[in-house]
């Protein structure tokens, strides 16, 4: 076919001069331009595509056939979740919260403090938002002196953490074989009596439970512990004590009647309401 031939069969497609302009340039192969062959994307959906950064390698993460790591999981790490329709990165910190309010009663971690030659350990960590009452575990708690006690006291101060010790701020109970003694006004609470130093007397172990710490009521605590007494017995003691106040519970200290706190840690976690 000639020149004109050719050129008057084109004009006969309806094909402008403005659009063949926009084939200038073009340097892709048939190959290549058959790619789109098939394709019924629109120019708003290409359009989603303006702006991703991601890499193939990124892309390819949400792919359920993807390997699963071991990679561990701390505070601060994201994770993709689908919010009503959007998709959101969010910490696994807030997931944490989120399935203690769905467990009513669970525990919390909120803080753990290992003595060294320590005079108190004080927790702080009290949210009546968040939490009724709270957990305490010693852990293997040895004094500098012999037949010392093992205290606590509470503060109901928001501001400053003042604590409570005056001589009718608490009630001690011990209890022993099911029999409560004859319960005395007290300037501390008590969690273990008379912790032996002597060889093969490692300190005491037990926990504490303090219920209901957010209502303006007394604050009850009790205690489970067994160690070594300073006769080297080792002994078990269940105690029931409280604050002798109508106040909140907003922080707790613990320490030795006399010395300081050898080694030894006590960790704190948060019983979550429902």
């Amino acid at each position: 076919m000639s020149r004109q031939g050719k050129l008057a069969a084109l004009a006969s497609t309806g094909v402008t001069k403005a659009e063949l302009d926009l084939l200038d340039g073009v340097t892709s192969t048939t190959a290549e331009l058959n790619i789109t062959d098939g394709v019924t994307a629109t120019a708003a959906e290409l359009n989603i595509l303006d702006g991703v950064t991601a890499t193939a390698a990124e892309i390819n993460l949400i792919d359920g056939g993807t390997a699963r790591g071991t990679t561990a999981v701390a505070d601060g790490d994201g994770f993709l979740t689908n919010d009503g329709g959007t998709m959101r990165m969010t910490k696994v910190d807030t997931l944490a919260t989120y399935m203690g309010t769905k467990i009513g009663g669970g525990l919390e971690f909120i803080a753990s403090l290992d003595a060294s030659n320590s005079a108190t350990l004080s927790f702080t960590g009290f949210d009546p938002s968040k939490y009724d009452s709270y957990l305490f575990t010693f852990h293997s708690i040895v004094p500098a002196n012999d037949n010392v006690d093992f205290h606590f006291i509470t503060s109901s101060d928001t501001s400053s953490h003042s604590y409570d010790s005056g001589s009718t701020d608490y009630i001690d109970a011990h209890v022993a074989s099911g029999t409560a003694n004859t319960a005395s006004q007290r300037a501390n609470g008590r969690i273990f009596p008379s912790i032996g130093t002597g060889s093969g007397e490692i300190g005491f172990w037990g926990s504490c439970e303090i219920l209901a710490a957010h209502l303006a009521k007394r604050t009850f605590i009790i205690s489970n512990a067994w160690g070594y007494h300073y006769n080297g017995d080792l002994k078990h003691y269940q105690r029931l004590g409280y604050r002798d106040e109508d106040a909140q519970v907003n922080a707790i200290r613990f320490f030795l009647e006399s010395g300081n706190i050898t080694s030894g840690t006590v960790t704190m976690y948060g019983m979550v309401n429902s």
